[in-house]
Parts: C-alpha cells; structure tokens; sequence
C-alpha cells in the first residue's frame, strides 16, 4: 500500500524513506496536492493539517510531520518557526548561537509530530531528542540545526552518521512509533485509536 508523503523538504523526505524500511512512500508534489499553510500554534496542529490536506485532495492515505528546535531559555523558540526563524539553515544556526551567547542553561529538543489521515481519521504520534545547544557549530551530517545541536554532551546531530540518526533522532522515533502502529493494523492486531 502506498502513502502519501507530504513534504516539500529532500532532507526530511530522505530521513523518512531510510527510517520507514516497511512503508512505500509517494511524494505529495507528484499528486499536485496543494499544502495548506502552516497556520497552527503546536507541531501536532501543522502535521494535522498537511496530512489531513493531503488525504482529502487525493483519496490516498497521507503521512505529514511538523518538527523543529525547541530551546529552554529562548521560552521555546524557534518552535513551529524552526524552519523559517532567520530566512534558512545557516542563518537559523546564526540566529540561535546569537540568541544563546552567555546564557548557562543551555538545554533544548528536537521534537516531531507525525500526523497519519486514512478514511478512518487522524492519528499522530510523536518523537523527542533531547540535548543542548553547542557553542559553535559542528559537522558536516545532517540538515537544519543538527550543527548546533549536542545530543549527548559531546557530539552534534551532524557529527554522526545517517543511520545513528535515525536510531536516536526526534523523526526516527515519531516515524517509527507509526510504522509499528500501522503494521499491527495492516496484521490485524487490535490498536486502539
């Protein structure tokens, strides 16, 4: 059975295809499926609306995710606005560092909400990395803040392979709580919605 993935970001799109090794993805963009703004206040309200946009333009059961960086002493910030915060990727990074010069408490997370919408509703599940910001950045790996993102105290998102990423990571878990809930759907194990 084929889902509908509806990203517009290669990097996320990537990382979901490695992670879920039991589903058969198919982009939103080959189905010209129109993504609704992200008008939510939570990550959990962004993924909702792309899934659920998806799935009622095309009929085809549709996966979303919304994620990004949430810093302790920026009182949650980036947030929703991960993605968009300074204009792109580096300047994101730039911003945060800036942001972050001189404060002591350095904690953060990187959280995920994925959203799935068949004939029989939405249901979301959802990941978190926790860790810090690092003070400069670091590696090459990785998309977003992954350079400035310490998730075990001495390492960055960006300083380890692909596939210790996905094992860890924040998409990795929402990704994969999902594939196991749609698995024992598809075997005919009871789940609760």
């Amino acid at each position: 059975m084929k889902i509908l993935f509806a990203t517009s970001n290669p990097g996320k799109l990537r990382e979901a295809q490695a992670i879920l090794t039991k589903v058969e993805l198919v982009l939103a963009s080959d189905y010209k499926v129109e993504m609704p703004e992200e008008t939510g206040s939570t990550f959990e309200e962004n993924a909702r609306l792309k899934s659920e946009a998806g799935f009622t333009q095309t009929g085809i059961p549709t996966l979303a995710e919304d994620s990004g960086l949430v810093v302790e002493a920026l009182d949650g910030r980036p947030g929703i606005y991960s993605a968009r915060y300074a204009g792109g990727p580096e300047a994101n990074n730039i911003r945060v560092l800036k942001e972050m010069e001189g404060v002591a408490n350095r904690r953060a997370k990187f959280v995920c909400v994925a959203s799935y919408t068949d004939q029989n509703g939405t249901r979301t599940f959802t990941g978190e990395l926790k860790g810090e910001i690092a003070t400069t950045p670091k590696g090459s790996n990785g998309f977003g803040y992954d350079p400035i993102f310490l998730f075990n105290g001495e390492k960055t998102t960006a300083e380890i392979t692909p596939e210790e990423k996905d094992r860890i990571s924040h998409r990795g878990k929402a990704l994969k709580a999902f594939q196991d809930w749609f698995i024992s759907q598809a075997s005919g194990e009871p789940t609760p919605w």
